[in-house]
């Protein structure tokens, strides 16, 4: 199975106006702009959701949480897209009613990533009728036939791509299912979950239910902050799609409507609200939200972003604040192992051996390999996994690819051609996880290497 590449090329922008500099059209089509039309960002430029797959069964199951008062169980994933896709998800559902809406994140250390059974297990004590995961969910194969089985019905909400087989859930609302015809691929988790929010109060308008219910119908504009902050921690690819919820939600947080927890966060970030960038929301505002998914448990970060109270949403931003700093001073131990490791190896772009790069080192932390990762492939501009020590003879890694390799489909081809090397793995473009046996390392690191060399 060959590795898909992604060939980036800037075309002349043929769609502008004489008047606009050859500069500035330069500049857009850097950015993928083609025409003075996605200039334009108002709310009304957004595509239609109807055109996601799977998006009326699972706004038909939410219906009938609304009207029965079904227990519903979000389940989260430990990064900024799948806490602030949990935070959208608890506030849209209980403005439209829900009543009986709860979450859980699985924590990284124990249960891993996604709907696996060990989490279906742990939401088995809460009774819940309905699971929603967010940001997750695509690949929990086991975890949602589990669910399945114990009667739960399963909605799944995920932007990541899709394997052969998909899960068996009620409902899968993904751009990037075989044959869905939503025009934007790049929707993170939280603009997946703002699309099913959207469809959801079209429907119920249609049944008078915020009239019949005295419910005031909400504005859903009011989450473009959310929506914004996980789009960009999840550097995503911004198309003209998610530009526009990156510019509405910023527009939100400059003119300081945005919830307690990010106004927290940019407090404490030093960040002023006004003169608020993308850069801010990237360097400044995400790695405190993701602090807690990578040295504790998200569940900080959510609760910091459900709070309605400035002081509680206050309190919690300066605990993110110190296991970000904490996070930092791994982060720069780990870097200085990683560089001296690499000192020590002659990386010759005209072989094959290191096209691809993998680390290793045991005392290394779960949590923080992703950043590492990020890091050295900056550094080395090609493709890196980080690998962390986890337990009973596995390890984790966090790979991070470069512009050219599609770093999802290098694992799906190693695990094709290779099946028993490659325990899990999942992730997109840009970005994704696995886990193996720690013997397999080395073969694996080999393997990798030739693959991204072809």
């Amino acid at each position: 199975m060959p590795v898909n590449i992604i060939r980036r090329t800037i075309e002349p922008c043929v769609e502008f106006p004489d008047e606009i500099h050859p500069v500035l059209q330069r500049v857009y089509a850097a950015r993928n702009i083609r025409s003075v039309d996605e200039l334009d960002y108002s709310l009304d430029r957004l595509h239609a959701y109807e055109n996601l797959s799977g998006i009326d069964s699972a706004v038909r199951i939410l219906i009938d949480v609304l009207e029965s008062q079904k227990k519903l169980l979000v389940v989260a994933d430990f990064d900024a897209d799948g806490a602030t896709s949990c935070a959208l998800a608890m506030r849209g559902l209980q403005a439209m009613g829900a009543n009986n809406v709860h979450y859980v994140v699985p924590n990284r250390f124990e249960y891993g990533y996604g709907l696996s059974p060990e989490i279906v297990r742990v939401s088995a004590d809460q009774e819940p009728q309905v699971l929603l995961t967010v940001d997750n969910g695509i690949a929990s194969n086991e975890g949602v036939s589990l669910a399945r089985s114990m009667g739960m019905e399963v909605i799944i909400t995920d932007h990541h791509l899709p394997g052969n087989t998909l899960p068996s859930a009620n409902a899968i609302v993904n751009p990037n299912l075989p044959g869905d015809a939503f025009p934007s691929k790049h929707l993170a988790g939280v603009g997946v979950m703002f699309y099913l929010l959207i469809a959801l109060r079209s429907a119920l308008r249609e049944r008078d239910w915020f009239q019949k219910n005295r419910i005031p119908e909400p504005n859903l504009a009011t989450f473009l902050d959310l929506v914004a902050l996980g789009t960009v921690a999840d550097v995503v690819t911004l198309d003209h799609n998610n530009r526009i919820l990156v510019a509405q939600g910023l527009a939100r947080m400059r003119n300081q409507r945005c919830c307690p927890g990010i106004s927290a966060l940019l407090k404490t970030a030093n960040r002023n609200p006004r003169l608020l960038t993308t850069q801010d929301l990237s360097f400044f505002v995400a790695p405190r939200l993701n602090a807690a998914g990578r040295l504790t448990d998200m569940s900080l970060g959510i609760e910091c972003l459900l709070t309605d109270d400035m002081d509680t949403a206050m309190q919690m931003a300066r605990q993110l604040d110190e296991l970000n700093r904490e996070r930092k001073t791994i982060q720069e131990e780990m870097q200085e192992q990683a560089l001296q490791e690499l000192e020590q190896v002659q990386l010759d772009n005209s072989t094959s051996a290191h096209a691809g790069v993998c680390l290793f080192n045991e005392n290394w932390h779960q949590g923080v390999v992703g950043i590492l990762a990020s890091r050295i492939k900056d550094r080395l501009q090609r493709p890196v996994i980080a690998f962390a020590r986890d337990q009973d003879g596995m390890v984790k890694g966090s790979a991070r690819s470069i512009p050219g390799i599609h770093i999802r489909d290098v694992l799906d081809t190693i695990a094709n051609l290779h099946p028993d090397v490659i325990n899990k793995f999942g992730g997109h473009a840009m970005a994704a996880g696995l886990t193996l046996a720690e013997q397999n390392l080395e073969t694996f690191r080999d393997l990798f290497a030739e693959t991204v060399q072809a």
